[in-house]
């Protein structure tokens, strides 16, 4: 092409842009996205089988699970960063869901724990079995009373605490039955 020729556009030369919205995801945001599901990835590889069960989860990443659980070292490392990859291409809100209601069991049980083992350091002060009554109103008075008076007893004397140990898991016989 000569210098002296211009270079004519028609005058009707237009770009189209379509009004679709196009959605720029910098780089550093698929690291965190990635950091985040190989993070779900750990979550999941350190659950027992029969937690596992319980999850949503295909064969691809179930069979992915049961590798990195016997992996050790740096296998271990490639094997979650592969399961990441596996989760990239799945939808991963289930899987969340999934084993956000397991933690919240696990956190609900330790809360139930809290409680009977409060109920039972006052019952052992007070001897006092009516708020345990109230509660639980299947449990019976006269037992509650007696292992009251042998943990106070146990307690007194530094002996260990059996009794107490009764009288927690005669607790948990009641939540489980209510």
């Amino acid at each position: 092409m000569n210098h002296n020729q211009e270079t004519i556009l028609e005058p009707n030369f237009s770009i189209d842009i379509e009004d679709d919205e196009i959605i720029y995801v910098s780089k550093s945001e698929i690291k965190r996205d990635a950091q985040a599901l190989k993070k779900l990835g750990t979550e999941l590889v350190k659950l027992s089988k029969n937690e596992l069960e319980k999850i949503p989860l295909d064969e691809d990443l179930i069979y992915a699970i049961g590798l990195a659980q016997k992996i050790k070292k740096e296998g271990y490392r490639r094997q979650i960063q592969y399961i990441g990859k596996l989760l990239r291409n799945r939808d991963i809100d289930p899987i969340s869901q999934a084993l956000d209601k397991l933690k919240n069991r696990h956190n609900q049980q330790i809360a139930l724990f809290h409680k009977l083992e409060k109920l039972r350091d006052d019952l052992i002060t007070t001897g006092d079995a009516e708020t345990i009554i109230g509660l639980y109103p299947t449990a019976d008075r006269q037992q509650l009373r007696t292992l009251a008076r042998q943990a106070k007893k146990e307690q007194d004397a530094n002996k260990p605490a059996k009794t107490a140990r009764q009288i927690f898991q005669y607790l948990k016989e009641l939540s489980d039955t209510k």
